[in-house]
């Protein structure tokens, strides 16, 4: 069995092959059942997750692959990734291991491209300035995928800490791109044509009443019921769209409680990835309207990743 590490997946990967893979795999005979979630309270008072996400091919080459991640919050106070996996890929005729992958860096690397797949669909064909919402590990990959489907000219981040936001900003000088550091987040988001939003914040921070029409919002944060990165106001003046349906509701607070308060209802969730790729559902439809992608992570885009990182490698 190959293990396979960060490294040869970022040398393997682009965005744009990636992003077409995974809206391949939205269109494909794929089987994902819901993940395996597993609380773990912490000596702190907060709760780690373990999950573990398997899935599999049922048509053309049998694949079978399975993600064991961890959260761990706290993390970020010990300089550490709050997301951390391994990936086991095998094969669905015999079950035996053909490779073990990074599954942090294939959580970053699809993650990123399947909120810029579903900007595809969702922003403004001429989307020229991203705001960058959180400097984590996520926001890197996630400003490239963006810029990878868009035609992205500037790029603003902000973070609550601001070492964290410079550090970022050095690693995207490296590829090329040039971030302005925010201080004033209103301000930003005002300007912004995509809001992209990866934080760990358990209160709103992004207002509908900043969001200017023909915005595009992509939530990637907020992973249990009580997190939440945008308010009602964001629900209530948007087309909603999320990565499943199936969890949306019960994975992330920024779905589930304004469904719980009536501000949005399940009819006004307008599709997910699965009905945008197969064009079950319509995306943007104006240029004034505000759209919203909140992405909860499925067991789809890992299985679609390591595929790809794996027949590019062999």
């Amino acid at each position: 069995m190959r293990v396979i590490t960060a490294a040869e997946i970022a040398q393997t990967l682009t965005y744009e092959t990636l992003i077409d893979a995974l809206a391949e795999a939205f269109r494909a005979d794929i089987e994902a059942p819901p993940r395996h979630v597993h609380m773990l309270p912490q000596p702190d008072g907060s709760e780690a997750k373990l999950l573990l996400m398997p899935a599999w091919t049922t048509a053309g080459e049998q694949l079978l692959g399975c993600k064991l991640a961890s959260v761990f919050p706290g993390n970020a106070d010990r300089g550490k990734p709050s997301v951390q996996a391994s990936y086991l890929l095998m094969s669905g005729d015999t079950g035996e291991g053909l490779a073990l992958l990074d599954g942090t860096a294939l959580t970053l690397w699809r993650t990123a491209c399947a909120s810029a797949l579903a900007a595809r669909y969702l922003a403004r064909d001429d989307a020229a300035h991203l705001v960058m919402v959180g400097a984590g590990a996520l926001a890197p990959h996630l400003i490239r995928a963006h810029c990878a489907v868009r035609p992205i000219e500037r790029v603003t981040l902000w973070n609550r800490t601001r070492s964290r936001a410079i550090s970022t900003a050095f690693a995207l000088h490296a590829a090329g791109i040039e971030p302005v550091m925010a201080d004033d987040l209103e301000a930003a988001v005002r300007s912004a044509d995509i809001v992209s939003c990866a934080t760990l914040a358990s209160e709103p921070l992004v207002r509908g009443a900043w969001l200017k029409k023909g915005a595009h919002l992509d939530l990637v944060g907020s992973f249990t019921p009580k997190m939440r990165e945008a308010d009602d106001e964001a629900m209530r003046r948007a087309r909603v769209y999320v990565d499943v349906r199936a969890t949306a509701a019960k994975g992330s607070g920024d779905i589930a409680i304004p469904l719980k308060k009536k501000v949005l209802r399940q009819k006004d969730i307008q599709g997910d990835l699965f009905e945008l790729c197969r064009g079950k559902a319509k995306g943007r439809k104006r240029k004034d309207e505000i759209t919203l992608f909140k992405s909860i992570g499925n067991a789809v885009e890992d299985l679609a990743a390591a595929m790809l990182v794996w027949r590019r490698l062999q």
